[in-house]
């Protein structure tokens, strides 16, 4: 496995593989302690970050290894005007595996074409978040014993929310699987994972109540309003706290259902909920260490270290959305794949009019 940027780079056996191991690590985990002896991971944080930055690091030490990295641009020589690519050049050439978080959607692929060590995506922007879902899949094996068969709701930023994307895009590859999806008209999944859950055959409705949805979820997948995703204090006043899940709403819920968030909550699930025991948003967290130590493991096991052949453009046409990476980083080649007379950026998803 060279890197990971989307959990659909990963067939189902390879998931099944990791998600096991993060169990037995759980289980055993001193069994582990020397697994990456020698190894360093970077973490390239170019966005705040509590969990996953943490998270990855823990894993690191737990198996052995080193890290080295940033947390904020601005102390490194990005703030200097350094590229994406040198930085990635440069630091894929000390390190044996690479954690990138950035704000600008598409960024952990173009990082990928450049680096000698593998990259994993640890968030792009609003587009993905896969070693969020891996979490996910870890606690929901732990929590419900199964991935496939459930009523999944998700509720608050499903446009902008890239672990939202992430989740969808994976648990649709499992048999059985529906979606309850809970959000303002105005922040409802993007139209490209509709189109991916019509694909796959999954049942999904979008409705507009946390409150008469709840009572037919197993899984309740509760986000944050990102402010950082808005254009303007105003529009982001607009849509927080529409969404709210209390004791009132959670009585109405199965005995069974589980509770999650990717964290971190803002005032989206009140601390009276913590000591239900559906509540399973810091157990999930811990899970997250084990699904990294995994996921490090497996990517490591035969790794070589050299830089990947440049991709060539595939289209003279500029991707729209200023959020994607290419609108930045200029020498990015542009590309794109081909459906009818639509266009879809490879690096964020966005889809043009041909």
């Amino acid at each position: 496995m060279q890197s990971l940027i989307d959990l659909d780079d990963l067939s189902i056996g390879l998931l099944d593989n990791i998600i096991t191991l993060s169990k037995e690590i759980a289980a055993n985990p001193s069994d582990f302690y020397d697994a990456l002896k020698g190894k360093v991971l970077a973490t390239l944080f170019y966005e705040p970050s509590t969990r996953t930055q943490m998270s990855f690091q823990t894993a690191m030490l737990r198996l052995g290894g080193r890290i080295i990295g940033f947390d904020n641009p601005s102390n490194s020589s990005v703030s200097k005007g350094e590229s994406l690519k040198d930085t990635i050049r440069v630091v894929s050439g000390y390190s044996d595996i690479i954690a990138l978080r950035h704000p600008l959607e598409g960024s952990a692929l173009a990082a990928s074409m450049c680096s000698k060590a593998p990259v994993i995506n640890a968030g792009d922007g609003g587009h993905l978040h896969p070693t969020q879902t891996l979490t996910d899949l870890v606690t929901l094996t732990h929590e419900k014993k199964r991935l496939d068969g459930m009523s999944i709701g998700l509720c608050g930023d499903l446009k902008n929310g890239r672990t939202v994307h992430s989740l969808i895009k994976t648990m649709s590859r499992f048999r059985g699987n529906s979606f309850v999806l809970v959000s303002t008209k105005k922040l409802g999944i993007p139209q490209y994972l509709k189109d991916i859950l019509n694909a796959s055959g999954c049942g999904y409705e979008e409705v507009h109540s946390l409150d008469e949805a709840i009572s037919e979820c197993d899984v309740l997948y509760m986000t944050r309003i990102q402010k950082e995703r808005f254009d303007s204090e105003n529009d982001y006043k607009k849509q927080k706290g529409v969404f709210i899940l209390d004791k009132a709403k959670l009585a109405k819920a199965k005995k069974d259902l589980c509770v999650l968030h990717p964290l971190p909550r803002v005032d989206e699930i009140t601390t009276e909920v913590d000591d239900d025991p559906r509540a399973k948003y810091f157990i999930q967290s811990e899970y997250g260490m084990y699904a990294r130590m995994a996921l490090m493991i497996k990517m490591l096991e035969n790794s070589k270290k050299e830089v990947p052949k440049f991709p060539k453009q595939t289209h003279d046409v500029v991707c729209d959305n200023p959020r994607c990476i290419t609108n930045c980083e200029s020498y990015l080649p542009k590309m794109y794949t081909e459906g009818g007379d639509m266009l879809e950026c490879i690096y964020c998803a966005q889809r043009l009019l041909i």
